[in-house]
């Protein structure tokens, strides 16, 4: 099928595009490029070719950029809560608003699948121990509520030619050419590399359901494979129910696999974000899903990467591998204006 991807140029989207070329789907991608200076390591082998890529504002998305297409994934937003937060009325601008318009369009245009990445973070702080998709949501950041808005008012378009599909996502992991080191597992990864230390501040209690990024990619591509009635307007949470983490775990995990590396504990901190999820409805009615990750592997998987591209600390902590550092500097530098559009 002919696919647009929306994001690209962005840690998931720089690996599925390649993916589902390789899969035999004419793939179009579409990013705005805010992390365009980032890239980590090129191995051939895993990227054989990139899509063509059209550099657009989401928000400036036309009906004649979607024209043609059978099925969009979209992936571009702004990505994670401390980002989210920064700016919410922006994050509210591009990802609840931008992502509906392109929804529309979609169903304007007549494409038929919708596949939105949404996010476990909507579960926010959980009100029971494991949590699934007919459990309430509970958003604590800009990030969360406007995934829980594009859910809602994305599900109302859905109708005999239109069919959205909404993946929550847990928490990602993993490498990716267009690497983020803002997301646990990679950063303290890359702290354990780096410092040899990681040096919590919390007490490390709070849950986390964790899945690779490939796993991510893996999901997508079933919804996009799947027939239309085991994907129309359902919500799927991303994972698998032995995934879920204690962040103290996780940096033990970390801890092991990098040699001579210090794990500490502080205390408590103010952030009450903690849920367990239960990922039983995808591993049982998504056609050909299940994860092929765990923590453990993908801790190795980082290692060696670090390993074969020497890194180091600068590399580490370079802007364009947080999210946060990378939008604060386009605008202290004016590249981008106070709503996140280019400037030229």
């Amino acid at each position: 099928m002919k696919i647009l991807v929306t994001g690209t140029e962005g840690y998931i989207g720089s690996l599925l595009a390649p993916l589902l070329i390789q899969r035999g789907h004419d793939v179009v991608g579409l990013d705005t490029g805010y992390y365009r200076d980032g890239w980590l390591y090129s191995r051939q082998a895993d990227m054989p070719i990139q899509a063509m890529t059209i550099n657009r504002d989401l928000r400036n998305i036309s009906r004649e950029d979607l024209q043609g297409f059978d099925s969009v994934v979209h992936l571009a937003e702004l990505s994670n809560d401390p980002l989210g937060q920064n700016n919410p009325e922006v994050t509210y601008k591009i990802n609840h608003l931008g992502s509906v318009n392109i929804a529309k369009l979609c169903k304007e245009v007549g494409i038929r699948r919708f596949v939105y990445t949404s996010s476990c973070s909507v579960y926010g702080a959980g009100s029971s121990d494991f949590v699934d998709e007919n459990s309430q949501t509970n958003p604590q950041t800009a990030y969360a509520h406007c995934k829980v808005n594009v859910e809602r008012d994305v599900s109302l378009l859905a109708d005999d030619d239109f069919s959205p599909v909404f993946l929550r996502n847990g928490t990602a992991y993993g490498a990716s050419p267009r690497m983020r080191f803002d997301i646990v597992l990679n950063d303290l990864s890359g702290l354990a590399w780096t410092d040899k230390t990681i040096a919590m501040l919390s007490d490390g209690t709070p849950w986390r359901p964790l899945v690779h990024v490939l796993d991510i990619c893996k999901a997508i591509t079933c919804c996009l494979e799947a027939p239309l009635d085991a994907i129309h307007d359902q919500v799927f949470n991303v994972g698998d129910s032995g995934a879920n983490y204690q962040i103290r775990d996780i940096a033990q995990i970390v801890g092991a696999e990098f040699p001579g590396c210090e794990v500490t504990l502080g205390d408590s901190s103010g952030d009450n974000r903690s849920y367990r999820v239960n990922f039983e409805k995808i591993n049982n009615n998504l056609p050909g899903f299940s994860c092929e990750w765990n923590a453990e592997k993908g801790a190795a998987q980082l290692h060696g990467v670090f390993r074969q591209i020497d890194m180091s600390t600068e590399v580490f902590r370079a802007r364009p591998f947080t999210r946060l550092k990378q939008l604060k500097y386009l605008i202290e530098t004016s590249q981008i204006d106070e709503e996140f559009f280019w400037r030229f």
